[in-house]
């Protein structure tokens, strides 16, 4: 029967403009019933998602279209005035976010992969004026680069947080070149903390040292592998981020200015050919920072969102992460900074889940990521 019921709710929302007369899928959960409703059907590999202040969205296709998708589930046409990605590989349009002061500087923020001079790409990340019909971002212009350029298709990052200060996390994978995560003169690996315009803060953690140490002084944090996750915890402020192990090893994180995290020198995984990581000295090195959370066999995760919403109080002090390869929403309670208990959500759907955030209306909003992929509506109804 849930075979039968699946099928028509993807039929139906392939129908363009039949996204309100979607069935709400109902699946048991340990807090209530999960309730699926399915808005919009047809994204190509659908990466981020971020609220507009009518309750409006802007989604990020990875193949370089970014989208406003209406409350009732309307999908606007690709708008104009992005850049050329590098949409190869895991490349393409990745993460988007508005300025903290949008409603002043209409800005978006999008990170995004891009070619270099010699076949090879590394993240970059830009910012345009949303006009006011909301079909272009106006005077796009690049605030920062990855440097060097060192991808071949993979492991590009990135996710985008403005903390309460206003300053612009930037979460970066690797580049799969391990080493260059411990390379304090590269950006491979990294998390690095910026001006809303690109410039780097004097309090930087390697702003003093990069004479002595040739170090970028963009870098707040090192030693990452491919980070795809990262959000502002609600009741500290502090940033958290996740990235995905080789095999096995997918881990959390809590970033702290100057600290190494250990890739590939610390690593609960192994490589894919079932090797041993060269580099690794272990699950745990002096010297680096060991993980707030591991998952010995990686559910290849993606998203993140804490929820502190009223509306469903049996998920508040949740975390909500996507898993792709282990296709689920991955619920984390915490209690302080530990987390406490895992329970996954959404199995039945058979979906790569990319992205999750909490909406203002109190739901949570799920793009599942596939050559037709969906943006999912998710709550909880408790008896």
């Amino acid at each position: 029967m849930l075979s039968t019921i699946r099928l028509a709710v993807l039929l139906l929302a392939a129908i363009p403009g039949l996204a309100w007369a979607l069935e709400t899928l109902s699946f048991p959960s340990e807090r209530g019933n999960v309730q699926v409703t399915a808005l919009v059907s047809g994204l190509e590999h659908p990466w981020s998602l971020a609220f507009l202040p009518d309750g409006d969205m802007l989604v990020t296709e990875r193949a370089g279209r970014l989208r406003v998708v209406g409350v009732n589930g309307a999908l606007s046409a690709p708008l104009e005035g992005l850049p050329k990605v590098y949409a190869q590989g895991q490349g393409g349009l990745l993460d988007v976010v508005l300025s903290p002061t949008f409603a002043e500087d209409h800005l978006v923020y999008v990170s995004y992969a891009e070619a270099g001079d010699d076949q090879t790409a590394g993240t970059a990340v830009g910012r345009g004026r949303l006009s006011a019909d909301q079909r272009r971002l106006e005077r796009f212009e690049v605030i920062f680069r990855q440097m060097p350029k060192l991808s071949t298709g993979v492991h590009f990052g990135s996710r985008l947080v403005f903390d309460r200060e206003g300053y612009l996390f930037i979460v970066l994978g690797e580049n799969n070149q391990r080493s260059a995560a411990q390379d304090l003169d590269k950006l491979q690996g990294k998390v690095v903390r910026l001006y809303p315009d690109g410039r780097v803060p004097p309090d930087n953690p390697f702003v003093s040292a990069a004479n002595q140490l040739n170090a970028r002084t963009e870098i707040w944090s090192y030693g990452h592998r491919n980070q795809q996750g990262a959000a502002l915890n609600p009741w500290t402020g502090q940033l958290w981020t996740h990235e995905h192990g080789p095999r096995g090893g997918d881990e959390i994180n809590t970033p702290q200015a100057g600290k190494n995290y250990g890739w590939p020198l610390a690593t609960h995984g192994i490589n894919y050919s079932l090797l041993p990581i060269p580099e690794a000295r272990g699950k745990t090195v002096e010297g680096t920072e060991a993980p707030l959370y591991v998952w010995e066999k990686s559910p290849a995760i993606s998203g993140m969102a804490f929820y502190d919403a009223q509306r469903f109080p049996a998920w508040q002090h949740s975390l909500f992460i996507g898993a792709l390869a282990q296709q689920a929403l991955l619920r984390l309670e915490l209690k302080g900074n530990q987390v406490v208990h895992e329970e996954r959500l959404l199995q039945q759907l058979d979906a790569r889940i990319r992205d999750v955030r909490q909406g203002p209306d109190g739901y949570l909003y799920v793009l599942t990521d596939a050559a037709s992929g969906q943006l999912l509506r998710v709550g909880l109804h408790s008896e």
